[in-house]
């Protein structure tokens, strides 16, 4: 486990570009912390690390949001409400997994049971004060 230090939004950024940049296609991250850890905050930093050049923003409504114009296409979860494996085959997860891209993946405890014998790269965020977090990340190339 490798855990780093970020002091601001934009430093955590800069982070999740720069593993992102080592990305090749089919990478799994399963994020974990509550709300407002900076979940979609790295997956920004991930997408500019795919150059990709759009906004970037939560899916708590949509499920999915998808980026593509980047070197790989880009595929954020939010699976705060998936109860069952019925909610998550209707999430399009699977068919999302076929596709080569980066899947990033808000509230990954609750679809553990699919994230089993896949290659996952966990980051764990952790609030040490408003604007600095600390960044535990297992798994993967980084």
């Amino acid at each position: 486990m490798t855990e780093i230090i970020t002091s601001s939004p934009a430093a955590t950024e800069a982070f999740a570009e720069t593993i992102a940049r080592r990305f090749t296609g089919g990478e799994i991250i399963a994020f974990k912390g509550g709300m407002g850890m900076g979940k979609t905050c790295f997956t920004r930093g991930v997408a500019r690390g795919l150059d990709y050049e759009g906004q970037v923003t939560s899916p708590t409504f949509a499920l999915v949001n998808e980026y593509l114009g980047g070197r790989l296409p880009l595929f954020h979860f939010d699976m705060y409400r998936i109860e069952s494996w019925e909610d998550l085959y209707s999430s399009g997860f699977f068919d999302y997994a076929e596709r080569g891209g980066v899947m990033a993946v808000e509230w990954s405890e609750n679809i553990e049971a699919a994230l089993e014998g896949r290659e996952v790269i966990t980051v764990e965020l952790q609030q040490i004060n408003e604007d600095t977090r600390r960044i535990l990340l297992e798994g993967g190339i980084y």
